[in-house]
């Protein structure tokens, strides 16, 4: 057994959870729609939280350019253990 912690690659799946402020509007929840959504809260302490699998760092990038173009502001990311 080893003292080091996982080593992950860029070209590798993982799911993830994206948490960002506020309410993702039902427009664009069909762009995040291989995402379970969960929104906590209401109107301005609203967080939506997206949990989903993603096939490479390229794709968590185009998400999270994604959120940001909507102008969400992001909260929190976690990669899930596998």
């Amino acid at each position: 057994m080893s003292d080091y912690p996982i080593r992950y690659l860029l070209d590798q799946a993982a799911i993830y959870e994206i948490q960002v402020q506020g309410l993702l509007s039902e427009q664009w929840r069909s762009y995040f729609d291989s995402f379970a959504i969960e929104v906590e809260g209401e109107d301005g302490w609203a967080r939506t939280t997206l949990t989903g699998l993603l096939v490479d760092q390229a794709a968590l990038q185009g998400v999270l350019q994604q959120l940001y173009s909507l102008g969400m502001v992001l909260l929190r990311i976690e990669r899930k253990e596998d």
